[in-house]
């Protein structure tokens, strides 16, 4: 449930416009829609302040455009993360403006695409980071904030770092996304005064044990601010990203 459409279905009962029998007819789903196979969350926006995500693998992909397609009329923006062209292809059919990030691999239906003033850094070290970067990137945009990119910045040619500080600078809170050995994370937490979120990546060669190593690093690091989210979490660090960024604004 939109807090918006909410209000204004509020002020339309107040107006004389609905009635509370028709208003009732319009609320009979909140908090939940249960389409069998899943109870579709239509609260979760007006106690969190944002809403349900829906995590596409384990689910068939008529499931996944069943529920996005109950989503859709309940809020503006919805998004489904860790998708497939397959599955895509199944929510395009049911509803057409719904669009797909390749490299992040989220399917999105964006209305409302307002951004806040403050801006989140998404900081990579290396191309092969990217596909979580843009994860993590793309999430926030949709959930409404402004997002900077500075990518392929590793520590093997730390320079190009240096080069980025104003924009980095810039920025309001800061992701930070990196395989192979994760110094990236605590390079950056040594140059800035902004909080960090770290995200290790499963880049990496065999002991980098797919994202293990990277992980401990980052929960190690020696620079102060800086918090660890799970191997290839970018989705996760996207919304903490955001709502941090919410609270300047």
């Amino acid at each position: 449930m939109d807090k918006d459409l909410l209000e204004t279905w509020l002020n339309a009962i107040a107006a004389g416009e609905l009635t509370p029998a028709e208003a009732l007819e319009k609320l009979a789903d909140l908090p939940y829609q249960d389409l069998g196979f899943a109870k579709v969350d239509f609260h979760r926006k007006l106690r969190t302040g944002n809403a349900e995500v829906i995590y596409c693998p384990g689910k068939k992909p008529e499931q996944v455009a069943a529920i996005f397609q109950a989503l859709a009329g309940q809020t503006r923006n919805v998004m489904a993360t860790r998708a497939n062209l397959r599955i895509y292809r199944k929510v395009k059919a049911v509803l057409s403006d719904a669009c797909y990030f390749d490299q992040a691999r989220i399917i999105a239906l964006i209305r409302d695409q307002s951004r806040t003033a403050g801006k989140i850094g998404v900081i990579s070290a290396g191309t092969a980071d990217q596909r979580i970067a843009e994860e993590a990137a793309i999430t926030a945009e949709i959930l409404g904030s402004a997002v900077c990119r500075i990518y392929d910045v590793g520590v093997a040619g730390i320079h190009r770092l240096f080069s980025q500080k104003a924009v980095i600078d810039s920025c309001r809170v800061l992701i930070v996304v990196a395989g192979m050995e994760g110094a990236l994370a605590s390079v950056v937490g040594g140059l800035v005064d902004k909080p960090i979120i770290a995200v290790p990546t499963s880049v990496g060669y065999g002991a980098n044990f797919k994202g293990l190593a990277p992980l401990l690093s980052m929960l190690n690091a020696c620079a102060s601010g800086i918090t660890v989210v799970n191997i290839d979490n970018g989705f996760g660090a996207g919304v903490a990203a955001h709502r941090i960024n919410l609270l300047g604004e």
